[in-house]
């Protein structure tokens, strides 16, 4: 495999040799007809900081250092010279007193203005309302926010949110009060691995309802102007599993934990490479428009057992400049921005298709299709060398009642929307099914905005 691989690189550089490209110039005014790729990083002092003052794993204090963010900040720029990033703080990190804080705070205000880049806070290190109340992660929320802009300085506003899961009412705040219209408030699938369940929206942006943060609004009286983003991308085939089922990592994708960690850089990339591709590719086509996230934490360089050289980053980068010469690296708020000016409500009709790369739960014998819509969301897969037909493995309604846990409720990481057949098959009713020996009343569902589907 990993001869394969250098062939590819090697003979791919020579038959498709990048194009001349000022990545310097100004975002596109639209979304429709590009390819983005949106890159973010946490800076913590806590591995989860639950609280303001109670945190949940490892102390990160020896890892996050000046020097560790420029070499992450040189590391983007070779690899994607002109790019604009991301970075979120956590409330520690935006508070912390010692030289290396203070110094990092001041490198990374600099390359708001050097680059472009925005800036931005995190509440609870990415699971916030597993562990507080609605209210108090608004308070974090706007203490956080006046701090970030602070650090920046000259009327700075950050353009985004950073959160791992944000519940709706917390979103709403955010589009109301805040003034921020762009949140990174999913992570796509995530059921059973980390501190906190989120499976159940669609992969690409969507308006939340005010019922559940992965349901997307129905209409004015459950919508929320706040335009909510998958937190990395994913490989569909490994993501329908659940947590590390069947001994494979179901959030392997563009992350390098899952990849690079996992499998070695060669082996790593070239995961990396076609989840990305399966966007920019065929999802591109399928779309008119196509999107790849990730989130690099600043501390993967050299700690929890993991010691992720930076240069993958780079070469990542490089070579979807070489094979998506195109590709616009901007943060993601001007992404989510873009995404709200071309669509006023929830008229969105992704669609997505994949062959399985045969690294880790991408299975090589599967073939996978995704349709979203703000109606429902809807996969089928099945197994291409034998020939079967397609089966159904989620089936999630969205013109249904969702509601999310209550405050009222012991703090829990149950925060998924489970539909009537879940790609994670944890229930007896996920089993997978074919289409046409659905209920009656799903067909009729699906028939209403794809006629030709069910044979």
């Amino acid at each position: 495999m990993h001869k394969y691989f250098f062939f590819l690189c090697f003979f791919g550089a020579i038959l498709f040799p990048a194009r001349g490209q000022d990545n310097r110039l100004q975002a596109p005014n639209e979304l429709m007809g590009h390819r983005f790729l949106t890159f973010n990083t946490v800076i913590r002092v806590n591995q989860i900081e639950v609280a303001r003052d109670r945190n949940v794993g490892l102390d990160e204090h020896g890892v996050h250092t000046p020097e560790a963010v420029i070499a992450f900040r040189n590391a983007v720029e070779a690899g994607f010279p002109g790019a604009r990033i991301t970075w979120s703080f956590s409330w520690l990190a935006l508070h912390d007193t010692t030289s290396n804080y203070r110094k990092i705070r001041e490198l990374v205000a600099g390359y708001h203005y050097q680059y472009g880049d925005d800036v931005t806070f995190i509440p609870g290190a990415y699971f916030a309302n597993a562990y507080n109340t609605r209210e108090q992660v608004n308070k974090d929320l706007h203490d956080g926010l006046a701090k970030v802009s602070e650090m920046v300085g000259n009327g700075f506003r950050p353009k985004s949110v950073v959160a791992g899961f944000l519940a709706a009412e917390n979103q709403k705040y955010l589009a109301e009060k805040e003034g921020i219209h762009v949140c990174q408030g999913n992570i796509w699938s995530q059921h059973a691995i980390d501190n906190q369940d989120g499976d159940g929206s669609v992969s690409y942006p969507f308006y939340p309802s005010t019922e559940h943060f992965c349901k997307p609004a129905q209409g004015k009286a459950d919508f929320i102007d706040c335009v909510n983003l998958d937190g990395w991308t994913m490989d569909f085939l490994a993501a329908r599993r659940s947590g590390g089922a069947d001994g494979y990592n179901s959030r392997m994708g563009v992350g390098p934990i899952e990849t690079i960690h996992a499998f070695g850089t060669l082996l790593g990339l070239q995961e990396m490479l076609h989840t990305t591709a399966i966007h920019f590719d065929k999802g591109y086509d399928l779309n008119g428009f196509a999107w790849v996230t990730d989130c690099w934490e600043l501390s993967l360089h050299k700690h929890h057992g993991y010691s992720i050289d930076v240069s993958g980053i780079t070469d990542w980068l490089t070579e979807i400049r070489r094979r998506w010469p195109d590709t616009k690296m901007i943060t993601q708020g001007e992404f989510g921005l873009l995404w709200r000016e071309h669509y006023k409500e929830n008229s969105f009709d992704y669609r997505f298709e994949e062959q399985g790369s045969g690294i880790g739960g991408s299975d090589c014998d599967k073939k996978i299709r995704w349709f979203m819509n703000k109606h429902f969301r809807l996969a089928l897969m099945r197994n291409w060398q034998t020939n079967q037909p397609e089966q159904v493995i989620d089936f999630t309604r969205y013109d249904v009642k969702a509601q999310e846990p209550q405050d009222a409720q012991e703090m829990t990481r149950q925060w998924s929307l489970m539909g009537e057949i879940n790609q994670k098959q944890t229930r007896p009713q996920d089993k997978p099914a074919p289409l046409k020996e659905l209920p009656e009343i799903f067909k009729k569902i699906i028939n209403a905005v794809y006629p030709n589907l069910i044979p």
